[in-house]
């Protein structure tokens, strides 16, 4: 193939991205390059940064290109056109019905591995629930960066609960313990009362009357997931911390993410249920998300 082709192909396909970045600018989509690029790439069957190479365009490419960026026009969720969400080191499925992880979890997600990666290496295997568990991205990194522990990934949610089996399925250690489950249920994992190490939950905590700015979210993200319950959205997370006041051992860790102006609110929560040392600490763009606590005693060994 001689360079003329290659150069030609190669601006063909930069002239390609280009007008799907205007035209997704256009329509106010947060990062309208990143976006273009992953489409392409998507299409194409290649890495996002194998673009620069110039890969062989089919005769279809541009109308099917065009179908997908029109999709994104119209804010269906990059995340439901290419099937995927990377998450930490994971490439997670994800499906409408099911909501997407956010990179702002990863904060949650690494709390609770360098929990289990500390009692790991103590010699204690650790017990992990993840309450709210969606499509599985906190419980499943967890599992694979801490093979040593133990984790049940539990969601109020059917599909929520496939769609984690189906990850769980390619991706995890073959260990996990997943169930559908309610978080205001006290029969929840009756059979771990008082001996896990770890709680970590993303529960739904969006107050009633704060609607999502971004369509994305607002049109796509499935209302159980969101909505918290109650005036102050705080209805199913309080369930949530007295499930896993129930479920912990002493010396036990509980972390959950919440919005950032509950963080008060969601403490004195922690405290009134019996947990020591609450404290809030903020996510990867600076805003108070996530908060964590104890349950006060010794740590004993399994």
């Amino acid at each position: 193939m001689n360079r003329s082709y290659e150069s030609r192909r190669g601006d063909s396909l930069r002239s390609l991205i280009a007008g799907a970045e205007t035209v997704l600018a256009d329509a106010g989509v947060p990062s309208p390059r990143h976006d273009a690029e992953i489409l392409a790439s998507h299409l194409l069957g290649v890495r996002r940064g194998d673009l620069v190479l110039a890969p062989e365009l089919p005769d279809d490419f541009s109308c099917r290109y065009a179908e997908l960026v029109e999709c994104r026009r119209r804010r269906k969720p990059l995340q439901h056109i290419v099937g995927v969400q990377g998450f930490r080191y994971l490439s997670l499925h994800v499906t409408p019905g099911v909501f997407v992880p956010r990179p702002e979890t990863e904060v949650l997600a690494g709390l609770a591995v360098d929990e289990a990666k500390s009692l790991a290496q103590s010699g204690t295997p650790p017990l992990v629930v993840d309450l709210c568990c969606g499509a599985g991205g906190v419980a499943l990194a967890i599992d694979t960066e801490v093979p040593d522990s133990t984790v049940a990934a539990i969601d109020v949610s059917e599909e929520a609960v496939w769609l984690t089996r189906r990850n769980n399925a390619e991706l995890g250690t073959g260990t996990m313990r997943i169930e559908s489950g309610d978080v205001t249920d006290e029969a929840l994992l009756a059979d771990l009362n008082g001996s896990v190490d770890i709680v970590v939950s993303n529960p739904p905590y969006i107050p009633p009357g704060a609607e999502p700015n971004d369509p994305e979210v607002r049109d796509h993200d499935p209302f159980l997931a969101l909505y918290g319950g109650g005036a102050d959205g705080l209805t199913v997370p309080t369930a949530t911390i007295r499930a896993a006041k129930r479920l912990l051992r002493p010396g036990g860790m509980f972390a959950m993410e919440h919005a950032d102006t509950q963080g008060e609110a969601v403490r004195a929560l922690l405290t009134v249920n019996g947990f020591g040392g609450a404290v809030t600490l903020p996510d990867l763009s600076g805003r108070d998300r996530v908060s964590t606590g104890r349950i006060p005693g010794a740590a004993r060994h399994r």
